[in-house]
């Protein structure tokens, strides 16, 4: 690794330096027998202890279930409207210097570009240049005049780039012109660089163009935002917190829960964000804040502390499936406000890569990755037990197909902060019909919601509280967490009770089965709790299920241990455990809609061929499909 990278970059190294050689090497001569092997160890000046710590270290290595995975994507304007004072000549530089930090680390990366960034010969032979060196471009969807008026349409947005939901993104188009702006993409990319894209991404691509992108021109990856509110215009909450999923045929954002309603595209989360603090940055208030890996932040991935502390979390912390991030910078920030944060993030990945603690991989790889492994969306885990903060919270996410969760533990205390249930037959707004709103809405099924339910004086969350002997309730004292996988997608988090006992959480792909070992004859539950006057989706609490709407369509939460009780003040719920501390949330997201079909999606269109690139699936380095 690079001597001057500081953090867990140069410290896995200096831990794996003394046998990641012989490992490689042990690999190249694998065809050699035992005793010349055992010579050539000698040679090298290792004792056979040595030797065969390195093949078991190798073969470890070789079952490891669970990578760690990071992609390098920066996506590329050619107009900046927003900060008057950016020309297309900083947007370019940045982009260069971009590739230039890229070929210093001898990384791939992907670069995605919008319609008017293609069309710029500067900006061809940049990409031809980072191809060369192993990178791949792909598409930014974001909706350009150049674009547009190339479709044959006319351009409504105020500026030749218009960040607004309804000129700017393909949500603010009818399906219909939304085809014709992937057509015209499309061909001007097979055009430049001799095959089309693989990946695209936006800030949210709708579900329409989504299918139409993979059925047309079979795109293996996609990438959207990761869980905001009201930035820029753009809310999107309660997704899959990070990592990939396979989205809804009726809604992007949206994972699905069977093959058929599936879009068999994989969607990455970015930029990695802070599982801790993210979530309640801007707590009450109308947007959020940004504690993100995007290095123009000092918040987040600006500031080369908090970047040890995300990449040792990254790296060292349980995971399910596989766990990732995203790192890179779009241009329009431009190359003096990222350039500190984005160096120190691309030499930590580097060292981390070489000595075999997390994998780079293009967004297109990934995807491969992802298609060829999972035929469902898996479940994937985030357990953060050090904070970047003073404040000394830890977090658990646990995501599946069905279901998201977030348990937070701070002063003591325990609480889920969030709980979202998917469900695939929930459309988006956007699905057969244009957006004319200048914002942009997505979210899923809330049963409980940390961030919206909360004003800026009381915070949401179900809370694990005991009854004292005054008759109140009050939360319950707890020490240190613990998470680990206890079985293939399955998390299992104990939490010890102060005053004895422990509560025990098991997260699986359906459900949360809890218990709770009680101490002296202690009453325990949980408790949702909101902030008064919050618009809630609950229709009726019955004993053994909590019952939601959400546009036209109801869902419930089943509890299969325990009963469910009303909070008649708050109309809220709380969760009682049975005699023996058990209690079981199924989580499902069982919606009682009678349709279930994908309704508003065409038929599936035929795929174009002659794409050289994609005649078997792969690539070679100077095409743009990596």
């Amino acid at each position: 690794g690079d001597p001057q990278v500081r953090g867990p970059g140069r410290r896995v190294a200096e831990k794996t330096s003394g046998w990641i050689v012989l490992t490689h090497n042990l690999l190249l001569f694998k065809n050699m027998n035992v005793k010349r092997i055992l010579v050539w160890g000698v040679v090298e000046g290792l004792a056979v202890l040595g030797l065969t710590q390195c093949l078991v270290a190798c073969r470890e290595r070789a079952e490891e279930p669970a990578p760690r995975i990071v992609n390098i994507i920066n996506f590329v304007r050619q107009t900046e409207p927003r900060p008057v004072n950016i020309s297309d000549e900083d947007l370019f530089l940045t982009t260069l210097r971009q590739v230039e930090l890229l070929e210093k680390h001898r990384l791939r990366g992907t670069f995605l570009l919008q319609y008017d960034a293609l069309l710029n010969p500067r900006y061809q032979e940049l990409m031809r240049r980072a191809l060369k060196e192993g990178s791949e471009v792909g598409g930014w969807w974001e909706i350009t005049q150049p674009h547009v008026e190339a479709a044959g349409m006319t351009w409504r947005g105020a500026y030749p780039w218009d960040w607004h939901a309804n000129v700017g993104f393909s949500t603010g188009y009818t399906p219909e012109e939304r085809e014709k702006l992937v057509d015209v993409y499309m061909a001007e990319f097979k055009k430049i660089f001799g095959a089309y894209p693989t990946a695209v991404g936006s800030w949210f691509i709708d579900a329409h163009t989504l299918q139409y992108m993979a059925d047309r021109y079979r795109i293996v990856a996609s990438c959207n935002c990761r869980d905001q509110v009201g930035t820029d215009g753009y809310t999107l909450w309660g997704g899959y917190w990070n990592q990939a999923y396979y989205p809804s045929r009726k809604n992007a954002y949206m994972p699905a829960q069977t093959p058929q309603e599936q879009i068999g595209v994989p969607v990455s989360w970015m930029p990695g964000g802070d599982p801790i603090n993210q979530y309640d940055s801007g707590l009450g208030l109308p947007a959020q804040g940004v504690e993100t890996l995007e290095a123009a932040y000092t918040e987040g991935g600006g500031n080369p502390v908090w970047i040890d502390w995300f990449f040792d979390m990254l790296t060292d912390g349980p995971c399910l499936a596989f766990q990732y991030a995203q790192v890179g910078q779009e241009n329009s920030f431009t190359w003096p406000r990222m350039r500190r944060g984005l160096e120190y993030q691309v030499a930590v990945a580097d060292s981390l890569s070489r000595a075999g603690a997390l994998t780079v991989q293009t967004l297109s790889e990934s995807g491969r990755w992802f298609k060829e492994r999972f035929a469902e969306t898996p479940a994937t885990c985030i357990v953060a037990m050090k904070d970047s903060k003073p404040a000394g919270r830890k977090t658990v996410w646990y995501d599946s197909r069905f279901y998201r969760a977030n348990v937070v533990w701070e002063d003591s205390t325990l609480r889920f902060r969030d709980i979202h249930l998917f469900d695939e037959r929930l459309p988006s707004a956007y699905l057969t019909q244009p957006g004319t709103s200048t914002q942009c809405l997505y979210t899923t099924l809330p049963l409980v919601d940390g961030f919206n339910w909360s004003s800026t004086t009381e915070t949401a969350g179900l809370r694990l509280v005991e009854k004292m002997a005054d008759g109140s309730w009050r939360p319950v004292p707890v020490g240190m967490p613990a998470a680990g996988e206890t079985a293939p997608g399955e998390l299992t988090v104990t939490t010890p009770i102060l005053a004895g006992g422990s509560c025990r959480m098991v997260f699986d792909e359906r459900a949360i089965r809890i218990r709770l070992t009680e101490n002296a004859g202690k009453e325990y539950r949980f408790v949702l709790t909101t902030a008064p006057e919050k618009a809630l989706p609950f229709t009726a609490i019955e004993p053994q299920c909590v019952r939601a709407r959400i546009g036209d369509l109801d869902y419930r939460a089943q509890c299969t241990a325990g009963t469910v009780g009303e909070e008649e003040a708050a109309d809220t719920f709380l969760l009682m455990p049975d005699a023996d501390g058990s209690l079981t949330l199924d989580e499902t997201g069982a919606g009682e809609t009678a349709d279930t079909t994908a309704d508003g999606q065409d038929a599936v269109p035929e795929t174009v061929e002659n794409n050289d690139a994609l005649a078997d699936d792969t690539a070679p380095a100077e095409q743009p499909a990596a």
